[in-house]
């Protein structure tokens, strides 16, 4: 799972590893329905980046690529409600998602610092998944 920012360069660095994030992310899910926050999940959309990737992958269908809804583009704060909740739940508990809850917590800072630049500069973003 990764940031995408809306615009050509956004002057800051949006990388953030999600790769242990995005293996827990139904356990992230149900812990972010059960503080009443939005899953970090329903920020996802797919661009033509994404699906380039999947079709040249042997993946896709190149005819889906003609019927891509445009992307969705959400307000920063909306995800950094989120991700701050998520800490907050996670700080003093990290192995409430396991072994790798330390690991989980750490993305999910990497997460709040680009979303906190993002919000600040008045830009939107939505998530993104790898599939490599």
């Amino acid at each position: 799972m990764y940031i995408v920012v809306r615009g050509e360069d956004p002057g800051y660095d949006i990388y953030v590893n999600g790769r242990v994030l995005a293996r827990h992310e139904d356990a992230v899910e149900k812990l972010a329905l059960k503080l009443g926050v939005r899953p970090l999940i329903e920020f996802f959309s797919a661009d033509e980046n994404l699906m380039s990737l999947l079709v040249d992958g042997g993946a896709g269908d190149p005819e889906l690529m003609k019927q891509l809804p445009p992307p969705q583009w959400y307000r920063a704060e909306d995800g950094l409600a989120t991700v701050e909740a998520l800490i907050g739940a996670l700080e003093g508990e990290p192995q409430q998602l396991g072994s790798e809850g330390v690991l989980v917590l750490e993305e999910l800072r990497e997460f709040e610092v680009v979303l906190r630049k993002t919000a600040e500069r008045g830009l939107q973003w939505h998530m993104a998944v790898s599939f490599r």
